[in-house]
């Protein structure tokens, strides 16, 4: 299947309407991890390019074209670009698995599906904000408005390029803004595809551009004057220096950034079904999610029956091909996501884990890497205090709610949390108690755009999805008139 789709060119940049070369000749070879070899040219945006861009995305927000289009209209707009990323649905899961190294049936009906579907749902949200008339003195009347920010800048990362670019640029358009994407430069391709897509569509000359490249392009984007909002997912570290590149010009910025979630197994679990959502939960993306459960806390009395079901269904989990239907996991996005992964192995080993299963590469040929667990986890070691983002657990027990309670906050992140418990009083309890944005209760990584998310602490700042994440992209204007 692999060979039977065009791969885009993505040697010209998107900007404002226009497919252009950049302003300083310059390119990257792009790489399918899951092979080890180059897949295309990328160009290479730089400081004039984001100029540009900026330019175009301000000329669109004073065009009538945009300016003086209908909510409504925009929601339809939005909307056409759903369908016809559904129905181009298998060529788009193919690119994601060629850039991304993950499994095809994952992306087809995990990334792809969710992208269409955001820009369905806030296609539908563009005529849906509305402002209040407040009750101030009878001589005055005092209304608010939502207004779009202006221009958006927003920075995604290569996990699920497609789904993040689609839940940034869906409610952004949606409210009438202008959107500058830079995707991560290990996965451009699903980005250069979208921008067709949007052309195709008709979307007003300047409203999006698309500008592949490394860190330097998103340093030009934060510190660009003429960009009002960035926003971010990706790594803390990187999400700290944005919101300190930020400053100088006083953007608004929401960040959603990394996790060390913790998965509680209490002494009432249903085992089965908590094996199965503790194995997707750092399994699933080969454990390249920010909401990865990479902390797995299971009570104590039943630790070695929880234990040996568990290590029994990793043991299943085979790394292979994205596109081979007996793949459970697919590769890592890059050599250095996978040297990344391997140090963090020989870290928990040497502060003293258990290294029960994996550890190893999964394959000769690309990144892959074997689902890994380590038993005896102490709360301090680096393993249970850090983001890998790969396919390894820590696990450890505890015999007290409060132990428990105390061990899952205790980590400068705040992303998620799940527990597995037939005891309801306790699933409110400890969800009011957990310091994270997100906390599931028999269940994992169950996420639906219609819900906010985002974390607490060092896992970022506002919220995406929902109506939340609309109103991200909007400012309040206060309007107060006598009468």
């Amino acid at each position: 299947m692999e060979n039977d789709i065009a791969l885009p060119d993505c040697t010209r940049l998107f900007i404002g309407g226009h497919w252009e070369e950049p302003a300083v000749a310059a390119s990257y070879t792009n790489e399918n991890p899951a092979l080890r070899k180059g897949l295309c040219e990328v160009a290479i945006a730089g400081e004039k390019d984001v100029d540009r861009a900026v330019k175009a995305a301000h000329a669109g927000l004073a065009s009538k074209e945009w300016a003086g289009l209908p909510a409504a209209d925009r929601g339809r707009l939005l909307w056409k670009v759903g369908q016809i990323i559904r129905e181009r649905a298998k060529e788009l899961a193919t690119l994601e698995s060629l850039d991304t190294g993950k499994l095809y049936v994952e992306a087809l009906y995990g990334d792809i599906e969710n992208a269409a579907g955001a820009f369905e749902y806030y296609g539908g949200w563009s005529n849906k904000i509305t402002g209040q008339v407040l009750p101030v003195p009878p001589r005055f009347l005092d209304y608010t408005r939502r207004e779009a920010v202006g221009v958006v800048g927003a920075i995604i990362p290569w996990n699920f390029p497609l789904m993040m670019a689609a839940m940034k640029i869906a409610p952004a358009l949606a409210m009438g803004n202008a959107v500058i994407l830079k995707p991560a430069e290990q996965t451009p391709l699903t980005a250069v595809v979208l921008a067709r897509i949007l052309e195709e569509v008709g979307l007003p000359k300047g409203i999006l551009s698309v500008l592949t490249g490394f860190g330097d392009t998103g340093k030009a984007m934060v510190a660009h004057p003429g960009i009002d909002n960035i926003t971010f997912t990706g790594s803390t570290a990187v999400g700290k220096a944005i919101m300190r590149g930020c400053a100088d010009t006083l953007k608004r910025v929401s960040l959603e950034l990394g996790g060390k979630s913790p998965n509680i197994v209490f002494e009432d679990a249903d085992i089965k079904r908590a094996v199965r959502g503790v194995t997707t939960g750092i399994y699933y993306n080969q454990g390249q999610m920010c909401t990865a459960g990479s902390r797995v806390l299971v009570h104590e009395s039943i630790h070695n029956q929880f234990m040996d079901a568990f290590l029994a269904a990793v043991k299943e989990i085979e790394t292979g091909s994205p596109f081979d239907k007996t793949s459970r996991m697919g590769s890592l996005v890059s050599k250095e996501q996978f040297d990344r992964v391997s140090s963090y192995v020989e870290l928990g080993q040497k502060e003293g884990a258990t290294l029960a299963l994996g550890g190893t590469p999964g394959g000769s040929e690309g990144y892959f890497f074997r689902p890994t667990v380590f038993t005896d986890v102490q709360p301090h070691h680096r393993i249970a205090q850090e983001e890998i983002f790969g396919p390894v657990v820590a696990t450890s027990t505890f015999k007290t709610e409060e132990e428990v309670l105390a061990v899952a906050n205790n980590v400068s992140y705040g992303l998620a949390a799940g527990m597995w418990t037939n005891d309801l009083a306790r699933a409110h309890r400890m969800a009011h108690a957990l310091k994270a944005g997100t906390v599931w209760v028999n269940t994992y990584n169950a996420m639906w755009r219609e819900s906010p998310f985002g974390g607490y602490k060092q896992s970022g700042h506002g919220r995406e999805g929902g109506q939340d994440g609309a109103e991200l992209y909007t400012e309040v204007k206060n309007i107060c008139i006598s009468i």
